[in-house]
């Protein structure tokens, strides 16, 4: 069975705002009768990533969505919710106001989204991100966590 749409031969039978409100879900038929689902995204202006390294690359939510999900996915029950801490963490970047961010940034905004919504993540994922050495790196950020209560 082929499993191709083209959206130009659909009709659209639903459209709603998703939960977040950062994306258009719209329920879509075919002319063949099956139906598939779509979902829009407001675009926004490209933001530029300055890495550690010096390179410049386009900011790529999706590189970031693979990399949460990859480091602390199993910690959250679905996917959307890691959905949710990517929706966040870009909506901090951009509204630092600038075009050009750098690497620290997106992982300090992704921490700063961990640390309201899961501290097992966060401090999994801040020990990838802040290259934890030691013993005594675990302790000092379970200590701030503590804290931050």
């Amino acid at each position: 069975m082929d499993r191709k749409f083209r959206i130009g031969d659909s009709k659209v039978l639903e459209s709603r705002e998703t939960v977040d409100g950062t994306m258009i879900r719209r329920r879509r038929e075919a002319a063949d009768g099956r139906r598939f689902t779509t979902y829009e995204r407001i675009e926004m202006p490209p933001l530029t990533v300055l890495k550690r390294s010096g390179n410049k690359e386009i900011y790529d939510r999706d590189k970031l969505l693979l990399a949460v999900r990859r480091s602390v996915g199993k910690f959250f029950n679905s996917e959307l919710e890691v959905e949710d801490v990517v929706n966040q963490a870009t909506d901090i970047l951009y509204a630092y106001g600038t075009d050009q961010i750098t690497s620290k940034q997106i992982g300090e905004a992704v921490l700063d989204v961990l640390a309201e919504v899961n501290e097992v993540a966060y401090v999994r994922f801040a020990s990838v991100f802040r290259e934890f050495k030691t013993l005594e790196d675990f302790e000092n950020i379970l200590k701030e966590q503590k804290k931050k209560r």
